[in-house]
């Protein structure tokens, strides 16, 4: 509900988060806003989970909830949807916790409902099939439709990238043909610039359309925080 969502920000404090504090979540590019958007101007979020770099789950989510609140500011007019897409070119069983994946569906789904448009995960290897059947149940229906397996192999299933985005934009990775990648350099660059006009924004007494939804869903009622207690011990709970 929206009165959770409000105590969630209010002690999160996401719109807070600033480059200094997740730098170092973002140096393997992991995670990161894309400079292009797809064909409905909807900012795309890549996802490399196979390049993970940290054991901290708190650190982690604190990550993605930056990256995600930077996709928000950046939204076009009329437009309040983000893409997700996940490319799992060296993703092992241990590049991510089971913890991680709750949590993650946990705040998208309580706190920021509607905002994933759709969610393309690019080549995913056979033995992720066991970690899906896992992750699929703290989805909600809703969200696990926006999920898409797509194939480099498969035409069929290319067919859903062909549609969503300009070949000539999207990356190389995912079959398209802009070859620029992510550069660490130049991106912390643009995360510092977004957060100076997010810190002006905030600043100014305004109330933020940012955070607005049409709906929201039943919030489970648990801090991202309690991370805090599996922090020395991250390894648990992986599969």
């Amino acid at each position: 509900m929206l009165k959770e969502t409000l105590k969630w920000r209010l002690q999160y404090k996401p719109e807070a988060i600033r480059w200094e504090d997740i730098a170092q979540e973002a140096e393997t590019g992991k995670v990161y806003r894309a400079n292009y958007c797809d064909k409905l101007g909807r900012p795309v979020l890549v996802m490399r989970p196979g390049l993970q770099n940290t054991n901290s789950p708190v650190g982690q989510i604190k990550y993605l909830v930056y990256c995600i609140e930077n996709a928000i500011m950046n939204l076009v007019q009329d437009q309040e949807q983000m893409v997700w897409l996940v490319d799992f070119q060296g993703w092992a069983m241990t590049s991510i916790s089971v913890k991680v994946t709750r949590e993650t569906a946990r705040i998208l789904q309580d706190h920021y409902p509607e905002r994933l448009g759709i969610g393309i995960l690019y080549n995913p290897p056979k033995i992720f099939e066991s970690f899906w059947t896992i992750v699929k149940p703290f989805l909600e229906t809703k969200t696990y439709k926006k999920m898409k397996f797509v194939y480099s192999d498969d035409p069929k299933s290319l067919k859903v990238i062909e549609e969503i985005f300009d070949l000539d934009k999207l990356d190389v990775a995912f079959g398209g043909r802009n070859p620029a990648g992510f550069n660490l350099e130049v991106y912390a660059r643009q995360m510092k610039d977004d957060d100076s006009k997010r810190t002006n924004f905030h600043g100014s007494g305004c109330s933020s359309p940012f955070y607005q939804s049409s709906s929201l869903s039943e919030s489970q009622q648990h801090e991202s925080t309690d991370l805090d207690r599996d922090s020395n011990a991250s390894d648990e709970g992986r599969l």
